[in-house]
């Protein structure tokens, strides 16, 4: 399916200090340009901040204001580290996109105790690890915010060979809805997108298979999902126009959640 370019969408979040993990890869560095393009001052965070260099000096070409810091979400240490190395004057965090995230590939009974370990201390422990510390700083400064975590369809429903991942992802998309539920009494709200098939670092070369091209034509609008498809979903829960929003997963995931097993 050809489509037109989407147009651009905009939210105004001057003023705001956004940090995005997992920002060396496909979909992080994404969502830190559109935010950056909405006026917030962005801290690009990742395991080696030193892959972060070229994306702080795109971002800073187009006059964004942008920090980098190094994070392994899994290390209480290191996340606490990491909002300690945020400089002080962009402040605390009151935007963080929980996007750090891996997988591995492998029917149920291969995967092995360090595979499943690697895949949930990645992206269900350390989405908590980030979102408790962020949540602590708002807290002490007195200071609203939105933490938005990056979630899956696979969240939603199932596929053979990810069960790490989907377990992972399932488990995240509870702990969004039990943080919103403690948190809103303060003023932070926990979101979370659902983001179906998109093409990205972790599944390039599956989708380059005949079995990951049977998949896509299984997803309602047959075609994977393009980046800026996340940017309205990302953009509302960022900003105020989804103040009394808190605890919700937004599916952005052509049709696939709903669709026919």
């Amino acid at each position: 399916m050809s489509l037109p370019a989407p147009r651009e969408l905009r939210a105004d979040l001057a003023g705001h200090c956004a940090l995005v993990t997992g920002a060396s890869g496909t979909f992080g560095a994404h969502f830190a340009r559109v935010l950056a393009n909405a006026g917030a001052r962005v801290v690009l965070a990742a395991r080696r901040a030193d892959l972060l260099a070229t994306l702080a000096v795109e971002l800073r070409s187009t006059g964004a204001t942008v920090a980098s810091v190094a994070l392994d979400v899994t290390s209480t240490s290191s996340v606490a580290a990491a909002f300690a190395a945020i400089p002080a004057e962009f402040g605390v965090p009151d935007i963080v996109i929980n996007n750090a995230g891996t997988t591995h590939a492998a029917l149920a009974l291969e995967q092995t105790e360090a595979d499943w370990d690697r895949v949930v201390d990645t992206n269900l422990k350390g989405a908590f690890l980030v979102a408790q510390e962020a949540a602590r700083r708002l807290i002490a400064a007195g200071t609203h915010g939105s933490i938005i975590n990056i979630a899956s369809v696979l969240g939603l429903r199932q596929a053979a060979t990810v069960a790490p991942y989907a377990a992972s992802k399932a488990g995240l998309i509870q702990l969004t809805r039990e943080l919103a539920l403690e948190w809103a009494r303060y003023g932070i709200r926990v979101n979370a997108i659902a983001p179906g098939y998109f093409l990205s670092d972790l599944n390039r070369d599956y989708f380059g298979t005949p079995a990951g091209e049977a998949l896509v034509k299984r997803v309602p609008q047959r075609r994977l999902g393009q980046p800026a498809d996340l940017d309205g979903a990302l953009l509302l829960l960022a900003s105020d126009a989804s103040r009394f929003m808190t605890g919700a997963v937004l599916s952005v995931d052509g049709g696939h959640s709903v669709s026919t097993l």
